[in-house]
């Protein structure tokens, strides 16, 4: 996939001042630019819609239409798009807060559905449950894990450092669950990973990202979060707050097991000393 800005960089010393001042635009601007059409950006740089089209042509577009589709595209698969310089202060603060509502908001709409009910009781249910996220996802799976681990028993994270998941997943069987964390910006294998694990015909809970294209019949079900931000990274405030909300339901779904685990591993807690439990600071 091309890279809108790195063409810029290419062609700058040779495009006239009026170009120079849309390019300029087109680069302080990668966040939102798919929101303009040409008529809208010769406005905001002063300039002709003829000079817009010139632009993109001597780039290698077509036209205006196919720099837009490319920003949606880099934005969608996950790649970092910064949008102008940002002053970290109020306004900052209140339009990232607000983005993290808009969030919340459609999150809420997902989870107010009988899917989390479901999700709930194959959590419950498995015989085991295996936790796997690659790169962004794996520090979601592992606390995903952290929280699981002290409530019920044969949780584990997939895969351990260093290690592949060919002989693990072998002994997966249809009494028990994947939990695949797959955020976008995945590693290159993983299409494949994924074909083989929904051949393998396992139970399979995937959480992945909005408009993922991985939605397949055969998984036993889905969960798409917005990661939506006001510029170049994604949030994962909704997924670390789905494990919480995952964590509590099935706690509570299972209270009486639940509370003994983990009066037992407190237990256990204090024989080996492993934690700082002084509360006198």
């Amino acid at each position: 996939m091309r890279r809108i800005t790195e063409t810029i960089r290419q062609y700058y010393d040779q495009l006239s001042p009026s170009e120079r001042r849309v390019a300029n635009f087109i680069v302080d601007h990668l966040d939102d630019l798919a929101t303009y059409n040409s008529v809208e950006l010769s406005q905001h740089c002063n300039t002709s819609k003829a000079t817009i089209s010139r632009l993109v042509r001597r780039l290698g577009y077509k036209n205006f239409k196919e720099v837009r589709d490319e920003l949606k595209l880099m934005r969608q698969s996950g790649v970092p798009v910064p949008g102008p310089t940002l002053q970290v202060g109020s306004n900052f603060v209140d339009r990232h807060m607000a983005s993290e509502m808009q969030n919340y908001q459609r999150l809420k709409v997902l989870l107010h559905s009988d899917k989390l009910n479901k999700v709930i009781e194959l959590l419950s249910n498995a015989k085991s449950v295996s936790v796997i996220g690659f790169r962004n996802s794996y520090p979601v799976a592992m606390h995903l894990r952290q929280q699981l681990i002290q409530i019920r028993s044969n949780v584990y994270l997939l895969p351990l450092p260093g290690q592949t998941l060919g002989e693990e997943l072998e002994d997966i069987t249809s009494d028990d669950l994947v939990v695949l964390i797959a955020f976008h910006r995945r590693p290159s294998g993983f299409n494949n990973f994924f074909k083989t694990l929904i051949k393998l015909e396992v139970p399979v809970l995937l959480i992945c990202e909005e408009n993922s294209g991985l939605a397949t019949e055969k998984l036993t079900d889905m969960l798409e979060l917005p990661l939506d931000t006001i510029s170049a990274f994604d949030s994962y405030a909704l997924p670390m707050s789905l494990v919480s909300l995952m964590s509590n339901l099935l706690l509570h779904y299972q209270l009486d097991k639940g509370r003994a685990r983990i009066e037992k591993i407190n237990q256990l807690y204090d024989s080996t000393e492993e934690l700082d439990i002084n509360l006198s600071y």
